[in-house]
């Protein structure tokens, strides 16, 4: 089921591209071009869906194609045409977006909007595509590994955390006895038992999510011995059981997060637009418009890496994936900074300096995107 589901958004983000391509050109649904009389197309006088007098390929008042298919052959057409050609314009934006992303930036911006596929349309389908692509690779989020614990290594974790609980207690009994004595060095020993303090605090932390029982069921701890009470609160309790229900059946919750990945990539624009504006907020001649192309078609760039890279590493396997981690490592800040450069006309430096912030940025919202993604994925 899960490789109809990314087939058919993949379709489906295809599509969506291409209308949402469409709709900024102008134009309504249907096809592109005119054509002579055939089994393919109805011709009218007449606009089929306004009923308006139509003189060219499109309808002057809705804009609906003056032909249109009838017949299931143009129905397999449209969906082809959906996904890869988007109207003729991908090939011509796929290698200024690969290799002149700053150029691409600046023309789209200053105007050239007939010669390119829109930032969303592009963003659109790359989302659609890395999704479809990576998980259903083998290797990549892949959940079906993950081995529940044996009895037996539960009851190791449990013996040692135990064990190092009960050093602590005495180590820091120790410490502040060594503290009540005359003469003691007051300050070193405070800074040790704050440390010894930490510690404990950290292995019971640990202690509670090490499932109770011989039969490595997923239930949490609840309570562990000299833990602080105010820790059991409805908040604990509510994470508790969605740690618990994950360990029961991780792979519902890399599918819900998968699912809410692609249903709310789009989220990762609005969240770059602020960084963004504060790297540019003394030059008024950029606005929040030429943010949000700059962020959108990076962010398809970005995809689109993750699409190759993946294929390059399945494909030429060990070496191949050495090169695809390298490659995610060195392309990206290379691709900022020409974007940057010359999306926004900057000088080196200039951009130089904001594509260090920028990778920072990127940073920051790709944790925030994965905790949403982690939430909605538990909270369901």
């Amino acid at each position: 089921m899960d490789g109809l589901d990314d087939a058919g958004a993949l379709v489906t983000g295809g599509i969506a591209a291409r209308e949402v391509a469409r709709a900024a050109d102008g134009h309504g649904p249907g096809t592109h071009g005119a054509g002579k009389d055939d089994a393919h197309h109805l011709h009218g006088s007449a606009c089929a869906n306004c009923g308006a007098p139509v003189a060219a390929a499109y309808c002057a008042t809705c804009g609906q194609a003056a032909h249109l298919h009838r017949d299931i052959t143009g129905f397999a057409h449209d969906v082809l045409h959906g996904v890869f050609h988007f109207d003729g314009k991908f090939w011509t934006t796929l290698p200024m977006l690969a290799f002149r992303p700053g150029q691409l930036t600046r023309r789209y911006i200053d105007g050239e909007r007939q010669k390119f596929v829109t930032p969303m349309a592009m963003f659109l389908f790359s989302v659609f595509l890395m999704f479809a692509v990576v998980s259903n690779l083998p290797g990549w989020i892949d959940p079906g590994n993950i081995a529940a614990p044996s009895s037996a290594d539960l009851d190791s974790v449990r013996r040692e955390i135990g064990d190092a609980l009960r050093d602590g207690n005495a180590r820091l009994a120790a410490l502040r006895d060594e503290r009540a004595r005359p003469g003691a060095d007051i300050a070193e020993l405070d800074r040790r038992i704050q440390q010894a303090e930490r510690e404990l605090a950290g292995l019971r932390t640990g202690a509670r999510f090490v499932p109770e029982g011989d039969d490595a069921s997923p239930h949490v701890t609840a309570r562990v011995a000299g833990a602080d009470a105010a820790t059991n609160d409805a908040t604990s309790a509510w994470f508790e059981e969605k740690v618990a229900q994950a360990r029961a059946n991780p792979k519902l919750l890399i599918y819900k997060m998968k699912s809410a990945g692609y249903k709310y990539s789009w989220a990762l624009i609005p969240m770059s637009l602020p960084f963004l504006w504060v790297m540019f907020a003394w030059r008024r001649r950029f606005g929040l418009y030429d943010h949000a192309v700059f962020a959108t078609y990076s962010i398809a760039f970005m995809s689109l890496l993750v699409v190759a890279l993946t294929v390059v590493g399945y494909v030429l396997g060990g070496t191949g994936r050495t090169i695809a981690w390298v490659l995610l490592f060195l392309v990206p800040p290379v691709h900022m900074y020409k974007q940057l450069r010359h999306g926004y006309e900057l000088r080196r430096f200039s951009a130089a300096w904001r594509t260090a912030a920028l990778l920072q940025v990127v940073s920051l919202t790709s944790v925030s995107f994965f905790l949403l993604l982690l939430y909605l994925g538990l909270g369901d």
